[in-house]
């Protein structure tokens, strides 16, 4: 998804109003409960508070249902009609335009009218609403954005330019403005304009996403630059993000600028809610993002990149079901659609479809060959699975569709090398964490997981220290590395340490059942033999493994069977 960059503060203040805007609270009796009568039609809280509920189930077809029988029992109550005009929206009901012209001050639907005139044709009557927006929340941040696009759909790119121009150049969010007009100067036909504003767009942005990719990229391919911009989507195919899947392959790449990324002033009016919505992602609750992108969506039906932003959001709430339906309806033959089985594997895993999702990823597997996600993700599914040594298997699959490790693919050693102990291989999973630490140095977690095993093996007791001191250094807050430095004090005598070390670790992890039972294990060694029984019960409280139970129950009857300080005898 193409993300724009707003100040958190201004994201925060756009989707608290754009709530306040959506989400009125439930109609109110009109007397004094226990009053005989009341003037509210018979039963209207039945449907909608059914519909209400709907709606937290992300049901978009009851809730829409269920609120428009509630307006029809009370066709005059305003918070029914704001609910209804969501719910209509939420599930694309023609109802929803119908309600919209009854909430003048509701941004939602002042927005869905804008694209309305829009698609219609009607781009005067689109600017006068435009211009009518306030000044605050989501409006705030799209009113520029709506309005260029709106004058360029009259014809008038100048106007539509002189718009956004001094936002590209020096306002708050340069990157997305930049990125507008170079699409606006696009379809103009002023070719080297554009150019200028989509490497605008492309050095503001923190990070390049695949939305930015197609539409900067494009921008550039159709102006003669088309290596550069394949040079551009080559970055989609470093690492092992789920968006890698899309650039493993020069016809891939060249596939992501086939069309315009943008091909119309509404499909421009359809960006421009897209981007907020995928920036408002996460933020508050998820309404506003869903009423944003589902905006988007009624400007442009099917689109895959809105749709697969949707999904995100319902499985963002936990609501798994609703996602896969989403990613479901992204046409087969779009390259998005590798993204989103990926997506949907891991929300089929989540749905314990283990079965299911490990299918898909082999097909998958089968139909993009040459491209290490689809192993990547049956690794990282089975690994959870505690399905350790085929896990390592597909790891092994991943990694032998490297095409040239470097220092994105760590995470996949990483993986691997977990997999690997897990599975009794610790010679494999030794070599993996150590090359995972030569293409990237001072990994913390790597290091934490090699130094913590090479202490539980009783090995390189010395480096392992070395390691873990550095790793607390870059992650001092992590309570599980801390944990490692004081448990390989603990090994090595340094019982001071190990306290001082131990205790700080649950500070940090006050519920972690290791971490409590390490911490008990150092207060018996310094004779402190009250307070370790304490940690230990602690420890059994905190729902250890179940492997772990017998030998925590054995120390609170018993005590640690030898003193713990003759492990530090122990050296490399």
């Amino acid at each position: 998804m193409s993300r724009p960059f707003p100040p958190r503060r201004a994201l925060l203040l756009a989707a608290a109003l754009l709530s306040a805007c959506a989400a009125a609270g439930a109609p109110a009796p009109a007397t004094a409960p226990g009053a005989a009568t009341t003037t509210e039609p018979p039963g209207v809280f039945g449907p909608y508070l059914a519909g209400r509920f709907a709606q937290t189930e992300t049901d978009t077809a009851t809730a829409a249902d269920r609120m428009i029988e509630a307006l029809r029992l009370d066709p005059e109550q305003p918070e029914i009609v704001t609910r209804a005009f969501v719910a209509a929206l939420l599930d694309g009901r023609p109802e929803a335009l119908q309600l919209a012209r009854r909430l003048p001050d509701n941004q939602a639907a002042q927005l869905l009218l804008v694209g309305s005139e829009a698609q219609a044709g009607r781009w005067d009557r689109a600017e006068q609403r435009i211009r009518a927006l306030p000044r605050q929340g989501p409006a705030a941040l799209l009113q520029p954005l709506l309005l260029a696009w709106t004058l360029q759909g009259k014809g008038q790119t100048d106007q539509a330019v002189a718009v956004l121009r001094p936002l590209a150049e020096g306002g708050r969010l340069r990157g997305i403005h930049a990125l507008h007009l170079a699409l606006i100067l696009d379809q103009a036909g002023r070719g080297r304009d554009a150019e200028r504003y989509a490497r605008m767009a492309l050095a503001e942005s923190p990070e390049v996403s695949l939305r930015l990719i197609q539409l900067a990229g494009g921008v550039l391919a159709r102006n003669a630059r088309e290596q550069e911009a394949l040079r551009l989507a080559e970055q989609l195919g470093r690492g092992l993000g789920d968006f890698g899947i899309l650039g493993t392959t020069e016809a891939a790449r060249r596939a992501l600028f086939a069309q315009r990324g943008v091909s119309s002033a509404v499909e421009g009016i359809a960006e421009a809610e897209l981007s907020l919505a995928a920036a408002l992602r996460g933020q508050a609750n998820g309404e506003p993002g869903l009423i944003l992108a589902r905006l988007s969506l009624r400007l442009r039906p099917n689109f895959p990149p809105t749709l697969l932003l949707i999904a995100e959001m319902y499985a963002d709430q936990r609501h798994p079901e609703t996602a896969m339906a989403v990613l479901e309806t992204i046409p087969a033959g779009d390259p998005v659609s590798r993204v989103a089985a990926l997506r949907r594997a891991q929300l089929l895993d989540r749905s314990e479809r283990t079965e299911d999702a490990e299918r898909l990823l082999r097909e998958l597997a089968r139909a993009v060959p040459e491209a290490p996600q689809s192993y990547a993700r049956l690794g990282d599914i089975l690994r959870q699975r505690g399905r350790y040594s085929d896990a390592a298997d597909a790891y092994d699959q991943a990694y032998d569709r490297v095409q040239a490790p470097a220092t994105d693919v760590w995470p996949l050693l990483y993986a691997r090398g977990i997999a690997n102990d897990r599975a009794g291989r610790w010679a494999r999973a030794e070599a993996d964490f150590q090359r995972a630490l030569q293409l990237s140095p001072e990994q913390p977690y790597v290091m934490n997981y090699l130094a913590y095993t090479w202490v539980e093996r009783g090995t390189n007791l010395q480096e392992a220290r070395r390691m873990l001191e550095r790793a607390v250094e870059l992650r001092p807050n992590d309570g599980n590395i801390v944990d490692s430095l004081g448990w390989a004090l603990f090994k090595l005598g340094d019982m001071p340490g190990a306290v001082r070390w131990m205790e700080r670790a649950v500070e940090l992890e006050p519920r972690n059942a290791v971490i409590l039972d390490h911490l008990g294990d150092v207060y018996w060694a310094v004779g402190r033999r009250n307070e370790a029984r304490f940690q230990w019960l602690r420890a059994l409280r905190a729902d250890p493994e179940d492997a772990d139970i017998p030998k925590i129950e054995a120390k609170l009857r018993n005590g640690l069977p030898t003193p713990p300080s003759a492990t530090a005898q122990r050296s490399d």
